[in-house]
């Protein structure tokens, strides 16, 4: 691909990217248009109304989680599903304050309505308002206190779906029961309107899209026992033609269950993106799933939804690549080592990989390998040396990436995939030499 197909497609995905961020500005002040539009009793003083409109503010952000968590290939593109699944993260708590800041506003400048939080003295829309910010109070709390409290994944994720629900209906129940702002047939049309919008979302991602999984399944071909405690799992597609997917790319994947099953887990595909007739997927032993990778046995059918993510060098092209990994983080780079390999391309490309030990780095043999078929330097740092070890140790900083980029760092792409610490670390570095951020890019461990 062309520097200039490049540029023209960067600037095509960034076009997307500014016309769904109106859409999404637009649907988040609507309901607040709506409250400007009413005929409020008289006597309502501004507090009133600028608490009233944080709630709707609030309530229709919470109700845009719907489309950020359905996977729409469209919405995700440009940002990447990485990305949006962060955002759809930070944002819950901007919602969450303005949802709580309309009933405090409220009792702050009348205190006499602190009696509304008694549910059974409080009239029905008062209650209907308390259930939906508690619900969304124990969604959130959920969510960030998971692993402390030791709630499973698949415990999790059903909770938290149920749990969004029941906000955005006792919401909608608390604004009907408050009459105020959804008097006359139209503001009521729009309310019921995007109830559904939310509803059908909600149908989307639990019924739909399972439907079309089940129609595109995949075995297991074989399981690989990798260094460093880690499996090579690879599928092959029955009955269709697989998937194609840009190297560096992932997709939530799904064994021995049915596509309704909550029971599925975001993987960064490692096998080349040239080969359509078997994906491979490196998954280190990590969690209560992770652990019983090796025992998965061969014909075990599976399901994919995929692919997602924008971390890929046919994103971010550039006349040479250097690839940052620690541990398995070399998954989602060895698919874009791999995928250069098979095209034939002979761009410089250097890897500084970092692992606790020599004899956990995965794919080791196979790296001396690639730098036989690519312009590729492999430079290996370990945090425990073996006797008699010449390579780097330690942390990468700013004087090793200093070692090894050569001239003008600031030409490269920078592909990064690790702990969330070492990457942190890379990105003040690299800035320290003067690489641009647009330069950077980098892929998340964590994203649930």
């Amino acid at each position: 691909m062309s520097d200039s197909s490049t540029e023209r497609g960067s600037a095509g995905f960034a076009a997307q990217g500014v016309v769904w961020l109106v859409v999404y500005v637009l649907v988040a002040v609507t309901p607040l248009l709506v409250a400007l539009t009413a005929d409020p009793p008289p006597g309502r003083s501004f507090w009133v109304e600028f608490s009233v409109g944080l709630g709707f503010v609030g309530l229709a952000v919470m109700g845009l989680q719907f489309a950020i968590v359905s996977r729409f290939s469209a919405v995700n593109a440009p940002f990447g599903l990485d990305a949006v699944l962060h955002y759809h993260r930070e944002i819950s708590y901007v919602a969450f304050a303005m949802v709580l800041a309309h009933p405090a506003i409220l009792m702050v400048r009348r205190p006499e309505l602190l009696e509304l939080l008694n549910p059974v003295t409080a009239h029905w829309a008062a209650r209907f308002g308390l259930t939906s910010v508690l619900a969304l109070a124990l969604l959130i709390a959920a969510s960030v206190w998971r692993k402390r409290l030791g709630i499973r994944y698949e415990v999790w994720r059903v909770t938290h779906g149920l749990l969004a629900v029941i906000v955005i209906v006792t919401a909608l129940v608390h604004i009907e029961q408050a009459g105020y702002y959804v008097d006359g047939p139209w503001k009521r049309a729009l309310w019921i309107a995007m109830s559904a919008v939310f509803i059908a979302l909600l149908v989307n991602v639990r019924l739909v899209k399972p439907i079309r999984l089940m129609r595109r399944p995949w075995e297991i071909a074989s399981v690989t026992p990798e260094r460093g405690s880690a499996w090579t799992v690879a599928l092959r597609p029955i009955g269709h033609d697989g998937v194609r997917f840009l190297p560096g790319q992932f997709a939530w994947l799904r064994v021995d269950t049915s596509p309704f099953s909550v029971q599925e887990h975001p993987f960064s595909f490692s096998s080349s993106a040239e080969r359509t007739d078997e994906v491979t997927f490196t998954i280190k032993e990590a969690g209560d799933w992770t652990s019983t990778i090796g025992s998965i046995e061969l014909g075990t059918r599976a399901y994919l939804d995929g692919p997602f993510g924008v971390f890929s060098c046919d994103r971010n092209e550039g006349p040479r690549f250097v690839f940052v990994a620690g541990g398995v983080g070399i998954g989602p780079i060895m698919s874009m080592l791999r995928t250069l390999a098979d095209r034939g391309d002979r761009r410089p490309c250097l890897l500084i990989y970092g692992n606790p030990t020599w004899d956990g780095v995965i794919y080791r043999e196979e790296l001396d390998e690639l730098t036989e078929r690519l312009d590729l330097t492999v430079v290996h740092v370990l945090d425990e040396a073996p006797e008699g070890w010449e390579g780097e140790t330690g942390f990468v900083d700013r004087n090793m990436l200093a070692r090894h980029l050569g001239e003008r760092p600031d030409r490269a792409r920078y592909f990064m995939c690790g702990p969330t610490a070492m990457m942190g670390a890379v990105e003040d570095a690299l800035h320290e030499l003067a690489v641009p951020g647009a330069h950077i890019d980098f892929e998340q461990f964590d994203l649930v």
